[in-house]
């Protein structure tokens, strides 16, 4: 009986070594907890003789990290460290402490800007070699014509035509079959709705 229902060596070993490589840290969360279930799995494959070796252990556990951790596996790789799984686990909370909780994942730092600092003079503002500007808006409108409605003393922006109509500034265009659809475009003049 125990034969039929016993699990065989092999099964349990596929099991244990696609959780091991399967494996990966979530961002954020603790590099202590992620090595001792990584340590766990590396004893239980110890156990059931997976023929892994030190090396193997070490790059799987490395490849498990998250990107923030992409500094502290570059530096470890380009110096050729050799270390213990124990060893690279307290080096890597050893890593956490000093540069992710100084900084926790989804509060960044506020940048602040600043005018100037104190006791110093500020520049003068206007006073710059130039012409200057010419009196592009102060010319008189009584000569100029209206783009909209032809007559003079205006321009189109202030048409007493054009500003009376409500239906200035909307563009209306009918074409979804669908009352249930809908069209969003944000970062357009013309934003595109259901119906109006």
């Amino acid at each position: 009986m125990k034969e039929v229902y016993a699990v065989s060596d092999p099964h349990i070993r596929y099991g244990a070594i696609k959780a091991f490589f399967g494996t990966k840290m979530a961002e954020g969360s603790s590099v202590q907890s992620h090595g001792v279930k990584m340590l766990s799995l590396v004893q239980k494959l110890e156990d059931l003789k997976a023929g892994l070796d030190n090396d193997t252990y070490i790059d799987m556990i490395l490849q498990s990290l998250p990107p923030s951790y992409d500094p502290f596996v570059i530096n470890y790789n380009m110096n050729g460290l050799e270390k213990s799984i124990h060893e690279l686990i307290n080096i890597l909370v050893q890593y956490e402490a000093m540069t992710h909780k100084s900084a926790p994942v989804g509060k960044g730092k506020a940048i602040v800007a600043t005018v100037g600092a104190e006791g110093a003079p500020a520049a003068p503002i206007g006073k710059g070699k130039g012409k200057g500007k010419v009196g592009g808006s102060q010319r008189l409108k009584a000569n100029d014509v209206c783009m909209h409605c032809q007559g003079k003393g205006h321009w189109k922006s202030e048409c007493p035509q054009l500003l009376s109509n409500p239906d200035t500034f909307v563009i209306e265009v009918n074409m979804i079959t669908n009352a249930a659809s809908w069209v969003l475009d944000i970062g357009c003049g013309a934003h595109i709705c259901n119906n109006l």
